[in-house]
């Protein structure tokens, strides 16, 4: 799935992709339940930090911890939650940024109590709000980005 993602950004066919960066590609969330949610795909095929080479890996943590701040100012959450996951044969590593706010669930704890809810199709974002979310975490990128350089 992450590999047929990076896979269709390469082509310029995933309207979610937001942009690259050395070690990853990030992008919008398909389905915007919690407004804001952004995942950074890593470049490398790999389903382990531990699997990738000390320098990249981390460059990599260096680019998530980047992208959440851009996140974090482009959304303004009350908290942010950060996940790496990959599971299953193969599975590039990518983190869910999840811009949390107070009572954006039922009950306290992770989005993922939210089942099928999460992937609803009335979470898919509009063309008009994808663009409005990319341009947003763009420019925070960009801030972000130009004072490091």
């Amino acid at each position: 799935m992450v590999c047929e993602r990076i896979d269709r950004i390469k082509e310029g066919k995933n309207p979610y992709f937001v942009r690259e960066l050395h070690t990853g590609y990030v992008v919008i969330g398909d389905h915007q339940r919690i407004k804001g949610y952004t995942v950074f795909l890593c470049r490398e095929h790999a389903t382990e930090l531990h699997f990738l080479e000390p320098s990249f890996r981390d460059e990599f943590l260096h680019e998530m911890a980047v992208v959440a701040e851009a996140v974090y100012k482009a959304f303004k959450p009350d908290k942010l939650n950060y996940e790496l996951l990959g599971a299953g044969g193969g599975v590039h590593m990518h983190w869910h940024l999840f811009p949390r706010r107070e009572g954006d669930v039922p009950t306290r704890g992770p989005v993922w109590q939210l089942g099928q809810e999460l992937v609803a199709e009335e979470y898919l974002p509009s063309p008009e709000e994808l663009n409005d979310l990319k341009a947003r975490l763009n420019a925070e990128l960009d801030k972000i980005l130009g004072s490091v350089q």
